[in-house]
């Protein structure tokens, strides 16, 4: 050490530390000798060394799924306030929120399209429709001897209506972007409107209503029973949690007395993927929702009260097949909690709004382009809700399909035959100026027959409802 410190490479030190100094260097010195220590033994092969992912600390008791025992008390109060924490906290929530704040959802909708068709160029894929015309060519469907007809409506069975965004939960796979925070609501004049339309077109069995939570708007129940006294079947798309907001205690008597029939997304029976896919202590409400459905009636034998369940997957793959999965619900669901349920339907994940944001963070959205071209059904094309649904907007605007409601892929007016430059004659004065002039609207429209024929509007995003069992 001292032929390495030479006094010409030091520079001037006061006396008193010099001594200070020699010492510091002839210890350091010392301790590099060779020694026997237990874990003294890193390879000198620096260049291979890796850090492993940090394991995470076991699950407090609080977080662990208790049981039955106490579930009613467990589950008081509204989940409203866990979950605008939990947004608070979650860094991608937040940026999502800065960008729309920046670009607005109209740019970001853009942008979001862009990269889908990014991933789909890269992989030499052609257009949706160029794609499934091509297909079907090849694949000739019963019934669909006119290919071109696959992608034409048909007599309208199913009116959906997405009567409002806000809702009680934040779900990470939302295609709506639903929260507390959205204020988006159907108005009377609009739900007045949708039961005029449902009244005079004797094509549509089904009214079904959806959301956010629709149940949390003003306009649920009206339209509910509006639909029932028409002798519609009427479908609440029901997240579970809401049944147990303060204000809902009377909702399950209510779906009871109408017959309203629930078709409820449970992601998973167990709490631990439930909690990550919805939100924290989302499984201890859903679970006792459904027990307080049970108890009315739903998804018992002869009751005639329909209670199904959805099922979509965590992340980027298809899901099970789904009567094999309905057959793991039914006995996971039976023996852990003793609940009963109709159906279960498995329903792929669409790349579109907070889905497409999480496989485009995880450097995913690509192989799941892939995922969904690789595994075409030709079979699913003849069930495709975009041929015999029509949906209307929480404004009224209509849509051939939900998922094209949330990407603003409006019917023209031009499909009627109409001005697009000119707005309704029967649209109120209280409908938004923004919104006058934004394709087709129930204003527009007299009966779901005026669209029978008319040609369904398609986009990149279609490859989700064709893949697998698909997504209508």
């Amino acid at each position: 050490m001292s032929s390495l410190l030479s006094a010409s490479c030091l520079p001037a030190l006061p006396r008193r530390l010099a001594p200070l100094i020699g010492t510091v260097f002839r210890s350091s010195s010392s301790q590099k000798q060779p020694v026997d220590l237990p874990d003294f033994n890193t390879d000198v092969d620096v260049h291979t060394h890796r850090l492993k992912r940090p394991e995470r600390p076991p699950p407090s008791p609080a977080r662990r799924w208790v049981g039955l025992e106490g579930l009613r008390e467990r589950t008081e109060g509204s989940l409203i306030p866990d979950t605008l924490q939990e947004m608070e906290k979650d860094e991608q929530f937040k940026i999502t929120a800065e960008n729309l704040r920046k670009l607005g959802q109209v740019k970001l909708t853009r942008e979001e399209r862009k990269k889908r068709q990014r991933a789909l160029r890269k992989l030499g894929i052609p257009n949706f429709r160029e794609f499934l015309l091509k297909n079907l060519k090849e694949n000739p469907q019963e019934g669909l001897e006119d290919k071109h007809q696959s992608l034409k409506k048909q007599p309208i069975e199913i009116l959906q209506l997405n009567i409002g965004l806000y809702c009680n939960q934040a779900c990470n796979h939302c295609h709506v972007e639903s929260s507390p925070k959205r204020t988006e609501m159907m108005s009377r004049e609009v739900a007045d409107k949708c039961l005029e339309i449902l009244a005079t077109s004797p094509s549509i069995h089904t009214l079904d209503i959806t959301g956010g939570a629709p149940e949390l708007n003003p306009q649920f129940r009206y339209l509910a029973a509006g639909g029932s006294a028409l002798g519609k079947k009427v479908l609440d798309r029901c997240n579970l949690t809401v049944l147990l907001e303060p204000g809902q205690e009377d909702l399950p008597d209510f779906l009871t007395q109408h017959r309203v029939s629930v078709v409820a997304s449970l992601p998973c029976y167990s709490a631990k993927n439930v909690n990550m896919q919805r939100g924290k202590g989302v499984f201890d409400k859903s679970i006792q929702a459904l027990l307080l459905l049970n108890e009315r009636g739903y998804g018992k034998p002869g009751t005639g009260l329909e209670l199904d369940l959805v099922y979509n997957p965590l992340g980027g793959f298809l899901p099970p097949p789904q009567r094999e999965l309905e057959d793991k619900y039914r006995q996971e669901l039976w023996d852990t909690f003793g609940i009963e349920f109709n159906k279960l339907y498995t329903v792929t994940n669409m790349p579109i709004k907070r889905f497409a944001d999480f496989l485009y963070r995880r450097n995913e959205l690509q192989d799941y382009m892939n995922l969904l071209v690789r595994n075409f059904n030709p079979m699913s094309v003849k069930g495709l809700m975009c041929r015999n649904l029509l949906s209307v907007n929480w404004d009224g605007r209509v849509y051939d399909c939900d998922f094209n409601q949330q990407l603003d892929l409006a019917i023209p007016r031009t499909r009627l035959g109409l001005s697009a430059k000119q707005p309704a004659k029967e649209e109120p004065p209280t409908v938004h100026p923004d919104l006058k002039f934004k394709g087709l609207s129930v204003w527009d429209i007299a009966s779901t027959d005026d669209l029978l024929g008319s040609r369904v509007a398609t986009d990149n995003h279609c490859y989700g409802c064709t893949a697998g069992m698909g997504s209508s």
